[in-house]
């Protein structure tokens, strides 16, 4: 592989995971408090609403999973740290829309209804495991910088050494 196109992967692998945390940040820890607070909203709407932005979020959370984990099977091989972490990310998307998105669309529907499904931790297990998607985005973000820090060092010092 050439150098500018192992540039090139090791960007994406900096700029696609940076654009799913600032998606992850803005829908789940901005707009979704936010939409409560907005005068007038009524909860069928704003529940409405929330499940129609997660569902996006969701598609475009495994859009850029898939594109992270090609990234990181492009050689050079990336280390065991980089992979453990996008296995991570599979394992918390996966929970999340298949364990956790199910019962919550459940008492969506059941609110809509008129009725009252009780309390239930599912929305803080929801945001929880969208906060621990951003940590494991910012890990990733940290170890693919060691590698274009990795190749300005390689030639600083082939460089200094007048090869």
């Amino acid at each position: 592989m050439t150098s500018a196109r192992r540039s090139v992967v090791s960007s994406l692998l900096l700029i696609v995971p940076a654009l799913w945390l600032g998606l992850v940040l803005a829908l789940s820890f901005i707009e979704t408090p936010l939409k409560f607070t907005v005068e007038g909203m009524q909860l069928p709407v704003a529940l409405g609403l929330g499940r129609l932005v997660f569902t996006a979020s969701n598609i475009a959370g495994f859009v850029l999973l898939a594109a992270i984990t090609a990234l990181a099977l492009i050689p050079p091989r990336r280390g065991r740290g980089v992979l453990a972490v996008v296995g991570g990310l599979w394992v918390v998307l996966l929970v999340q829309v298949l364990a956790i998105r199910p019962p919550l669309n459940a008492r969506s529907d059941i609110i809509v209804a008129g009725g009252d499904p009780g309390d239930s931790p599912l929305h803080v297990l929801y945001a929880g495991a969208d906060g621990v998607i951003a940590v494991l985005l910012v890990v990733l973000i940290v170890l693919g910088m060691r590698v274009p820090f990795d190749s300005l060092r390689s030639l600083r010092d082939r460089e200094s050494s007048g090869a």
